[in-house]
């Protein structure tokens, strides 16, 4: 499982010209699934999300996480993440996880960090969606469970 990470200021995301998901200061997740992946997998890259101490203490300093600032979470779906362009230019998505497989763990992903009192929004799996993403600082962070990065 990957996710790419975005501290915001805030974020929106349409479908159909219709905002379905919006946070105001908050992480911006883009998550992919692979066909591999796992329950482990899944609660790696969530804990890692939210315990990701990328927002500024009174210091200035980067050490207060999600949890600690009380902030929104967008869970987007984005299976390009495991686009492999080693051969060739056209991006192959062969290691990205079945549709079926992908919605189970997205929407496992949503829940359980809801049910960690984190506000959290989503796009919609499956659908072309717009996303508007007022990054702060910029601050982007790759999440990988193999431990690649």
């Amino acid at each position: 499982m990957r996710g790419v990470v975005q501290r915001v200021q805030q974020g929106r995301v349409w479908v159909n010209d219709k905002i379905v998901g919006k946070i105001e200061k908050g992480l911006v997740i883009f998550l992919a699934i692979t066909s591999s992946d796992t329950e482990k997998d899944l609660e790696y890259i969530l804990e890692k999300t939210v315990g990701l101490r990328v927002f500024s203490d009174e210091q200035d300093k980067m050490n207060l996480s999600l949890m600690d600032v009380r902030g929104e979470l967008l869970v987007i779906s984005q299976f390009t993440l495991y686009g492999d362009v080693r051969k060739g230019k056209r991006p192959n998505f062969t290691a990205s996880a079945g549709v079926e497989q992908a919605m189970k763990f997205y929407s496992m992903f949503i829940q359980k960090a809801r049910e960690k009192g984190i506000k959290t929004e989503t796009g919609m799996f499956g659908e072309h969606m717009k996303v508007e993403i007022l990054n702060d600082g910029p601050v982007t962070i790759q999440i990988d469970s193999t431990k690649l990065y």
